[in-house]
């Protein structure tokens, strides 16, 4: 148990160097899992972009991407981890949520190793990418995506460079066809920097949150220039809902994004998780807001 302990700390040695660092590791690896359970959609993605798809065994109740996923056991997610069928699939490693807690608990006392996974900004989702890559043996593979993420985000910050940059309301959840319970991107998070690397300026950029409660008269005295809500694919959205859902902002006529017909409704799920296609994402968000500017 002793010599085991010291393996795991001198993982979390070099995995903490390759994060500070994207250089290369000095310490020795824990042993490459070959089982791996995954209840967060974006580490799910990040897996089978490096290379460890066949790997993983079990994913969360959410997880549509990529394809693979449906035909995996579905073990829960973040409030209802199914523990008990996680157990029977013998996994030798787990990628949960920081906040699993007690998951966490009862994955060290069967000796699974976990990964405590966190939502942040937008060089945390390279920093994840890069811990994963080296903890399931798929270090090369990890550093050419984040090569890939990095090269799409500066092609993209380059093209609006130079472009106004619309005071912006981010969007990610409200009521349906109501101007209540709205919460919106605060100044930091990756949807703050997925944002403003689109061109923007988040008018909740002062809020040193992740998420902001905003009332509708917030979003007055914001006066944003536009508005712009972002749902997962998974939103349900009969015909002709989405122009209903842009009509619902048209009691806010004050707002000048209301009053000049800049007010977009975006599903995609590239634009909510943020895993390898999160530069697709901020290429979506910058050809809202500024229309053609990036190819």
């Amino acid at each position: 148990m002793v010599a085991r302990q010291a393996r795991i700390a001198a993982a979390g040695v070099a995995i903490g160097l390759l994060v500070a660092s994207h250089g290369l590791p000095v310490a020795r690896a824990a042993p490459t899992p070959a089982r791996i359970v995954s209840l967060v959609p974006a580490a799910t993605e990040m897996l089978f972009a490096v290379g460890a798809g066949p790997q993983v065994v079990g994913v969360s109740s959410y997880d549509t991407y990529p394809p693979q996923t449906a035909t995996l056991p579905k073990l829960g997610a973040l409030l209802d981890p199914d523990v008990e069928r996680i157990l029977s699939l013998r996994p030798d490693f787990a990628v949960i949520y920081a906040t699993q807690t007690d998951l966490e608990r009862q994955l060290h006392r069967a000796g699974i190793e976990t990964y405590a996974y966190r939502h942040a900004g937008l060089p945390d989702v390279s920093r994840t990418i890069l811990d994963l890559g080296l903890r399931t043996g798929h270090r090369a593979e990890a550093e050419s995506v984040v090569s890939s993420i990095d090269g799409s985000l500066a092609r993209i910050r380059r093209a609006v460079a130079g472009l106004p940059r619309p005071r912006t309301l981010l969007v990610f959840g409200r009521e349906r066809l109501a101007l209540r319970g709205i919460y919106a991107s605060g100044g930091i998070g990756f949807l703050n920097d997925m944002l403003t690397s689109a061109g923007a300026d988040n008018v909740f950029a002062d809020v040193k949150l992740e998420a902001v409660q905003a009332t509708t008269e917030s979003v007055i005295a914001r006066q944003p220039e536009v508005i712009v809500e972002v749902r997962g694919a998974d939103t349900p959205m009969p015909h002709g809902a989405v122009q209903d859902e842009i009509k619902t902002w048209s009691i806010l006529g004050s707002v000048p994004a209301v009053r000049n017909g800049r007010v977009f409704y975006l599903i995609d799920e590239r634009l909510v998780v943020p895993g390898p296609r999160v530069a697709q994402g901020v290429r979506i968000l910058a050809n809202a807001i500024h229309p053609g500017a990036v190819r």
